[in-house]
């Protein structure tokens, strides 16, 4: 079997274990969901399931977006201040995501932002997510990778798109918030003017 093919056998698995563990707890409610029933339906093994996914919460939390997001973070000019590149780099991520990729994102936000264990462990995440950033902004400014400004920057950027979303929200980003992305992320690229 060729790399190419073998590549795409394995996103495909990793894909119908993600769509079949969704539906499962969308219908049946995430706790009361196994890992046996989401293998079972995606016609897998339990083993394999964990060669994917070493956890239930894995099925959901791993975000497809980021490795994609960091890499468009890298590609944007140099001179770009990093808030710019963060928002630019945002805007080409999502407008080329399909209606299915935004159904899915918006599916799996809505277990995240619903489930209070997923919830937990996503806010563990952001500091993952900051920190992956930072190690961006430092790479683009020519700075070490524990840069503290790289980190406050990521950090005031993850809290800027983070803001978007009103308390109680629960249907995840929809393409029509990334306008008030955009805004947030201008608002602090411009110093947060709050008159």
């Amino acid at each position: 079997m060729t790399n190419g093919l073998r590549e795409r056998k394995k996103a495909k698995t990793r894909a119908a274990i993600r769509d079949h563990a969704l539906r499962l707890f969308e219908e049946r409610g995430y706790a009361a969901t196994t890992v046996d029933q989401i293998a079972d339906a995606a016609e897998v093994s339990p083993s394999t399931f964990f060669r994917y996914f070493p956890t239930k919460e894995d099925v959901v939390l791993v975000d497809d977006v980021d490795e994609v997001l960091l890499g468009a973070i890298r590609a944007q000019p140099a001179e770009s201040p990093p808030i710019e590149a963060i928002r630019r780099a945002m805007r080409e991520v999502f407008d080329a995501m399909s209606p299915a990729a935004w159904e899915f994102e918006r599916r799996r936000q809505r277990l995240v932002l619903t489930v209070p264990e997923l919830r937990m462990r996503m806010l563990q995440q952001m500091t993952e997510a900051i920190d992956l950033m930072a190690g961006v902004i430092a790479e683009r400014t020519g700075r070490p990778a524990d840069d503290f400004a790289a980190r406050v920057t990521a950090g005031a950027a993850v809290g800027a798109m983070l803001s978007v979303l009103p308390a109680g929200h629960t249907d995840g980003v929809q393409p029509a918030d990334f306008q008030r992305v955009e805004q947030a992320l201008t608002l602090l690229q411009n110093g947060l003017p709050l008159d």
